[in-house]
């Protein structure tokens, strides 16, 4: 009994997927249509990503005329031009508010400030905090400004007992305030007149050209999820056509089993679902030199779970909507609203932070991050594991729906 019950889900599967390839319409919407826009991307997006862009550290004081602009002036970019490959920009904004307000505007992400007092701490051998400004999206800046105040910190600690010892020798000596800063700023200028050690110390290693961003790394990626999920739930409409025309009950009558109905239905929707990545992959990798990334085993998985949510999505919207009509309405109204919610239309990291919220209570925003992490980011598999498991957890949730609600008449 088991055994004839796979057979009539396998040759209920097979003549499902038969159907597809013999409607030319569905064949050229679903498989040759996404490639043009795949291609007209690529073309508008073609010069993305292709220099590399130097880092620019900000730097700005809240003191006037204290020790804090010397050592300001003491790292700041003389010459871009004469720069390494690798070496930041670092700039003086010495209007601190204008900088300021540059960060609320979101002009520039982020700068290191002086505080008001950091002369006078430095003189009474305080040590003295320097204040960081971030856009609190910006976690990259936020690193890198991190990493320059600790530098900036650590040489200034390493300084005090010298300075200690100059600023004691110079009071004794009834040296004025403005000679004793002009001492101390000597010592942090050391990295200027070559005399000491720098203030910063940071080594640049080239390793190879900039590699050209390929916009078909996120492009095919986010036209596979929607178009996966748009020819499922059009296929939705087949089901509600077979089970009007009588066809599903006549299955019936001939000793098939309403379980094995509704697998046959299921599996013919993945097999549907698994020849589009294939054709979607091997297009990309061939056609337009699109990289994995590190876990391409991942990359395949987390498709195959974007086609097994896909055709659970597409029998349980079978069994909810009673017409053809609005069954097509609700399939094109679904698959318009998760696409670009879900990041299909453009990548989720660009986007503001309230819109990639939204996508994740998409199952597209959970596939088009994976495939982001992968494929861009140089993520492992474990690092997309939540995103596997929630797909999973839609495609449970729509198949479970779906056997509930599942029926052969009307």
């Amino acid at each position: 009994m088991t055994e004839r019950n796979l057979r009539h889900v396998w040759f209920i599967a097979l003549n499902t997927l038969r159907l597809f390839f013999t409607d030319r319409l569905a064949v050229g919407m679903f498989i040759l249509f996404p490639f043009l826009f795949i291609v007209l991307f690529n073309i508008m997006l073609a010069d993305a990503g292709s220099s590399d862009t130097r880092l620019t550290i900000h730097l700005a004081t809240r003191e006037t005329g204290g020790i804090s602009e010397q050592i300001i002036q003491s790292m700041v970019t003389p010459d871009e031009s004469a720069l390494a490959p690798g070496d930041p920009v670092i700039i003086w904004d010495k209007d601190y508010e204008q900088v300021l307000a540059d960060v609320e505007s979101k002009k520039i992400s982020g700068f290191i400030a002086f505080p008001a007092d950091f002369t006078q701490n430095i003189q009474a051998g305080i040590n003295s905090e320097l204040e960081i400004f971030v856009q609190a999206e910006a976690t990259n800046t936020r690193m890198v400004l991190n990493g320059l105040a600790q530098s900036i910190a650590s040489r200034i600690g390493s300084e005090m007992v010298e300075i200690n010892s100059v600023v004691a020798l110079l009071v004794q000596q009834g040296a004025s305030e403005a000679e004793i800063q002009s001492a101390i700023a000597e010592i942090f200028a050391a990295e200027r007149t070559g005399n000491g050690t720098a203030l910063i110390n940071y080594q640049a290693e080239s390793i190879g050209p900039v590699k050209e961003f390929n916009a078909s790394s996120y492009v095919v990626p986010g036209y596979l999820v929607m178009f996966v999920f748009f020819a499922a739930a059009m296929a939705s409409t087949d089901i509600i056509r077979e089970r009007r025309n009588h066809t599903l009950e006549r299955m019936l009558a001939v000793s098939v089993r309403k379980e094995s109905i509704l697998g046959g239905i299921y599996l013919g929707g993945v097999f549907r679902g698994l020849v589009q990545i294939i054709i979607f992959w091997a297009a990309g990798i061939l056609a337009f030199q699109i990289d994995l990334g590190y876990a391409p085993w991942a990359v395949i998985l987390l498709s195959f779970l974007m086609v097994l949510m896909s055709a659970a999505f597409s029998v349980m919207l079978a069994t909810v909507v009673q017409t053809e009509r609005g069954a097509s309405a609700l399939a094109v109204l679904v698959s318009l609203i998760l696409a670009p919610l879900g990041g299909c239309w453009w990548p989720l990291f660009i986007a503001p932070s309230w819109m990639q919220f939204i996508a994740k209570i998409t199952p597209h925003g959970w596939a088009n991050d994976g495939f982001n992490k992968l494929m861009l980011f140089g993520a492992s598999g474990g690092d997309v594991m939540w995103n596997m498991l929630v797909l999973f957890g839609f495609a449970a949730a729509f198949i479970i729906v779906a056997i509930l609600r599942f029926r052969t008449s009307e």
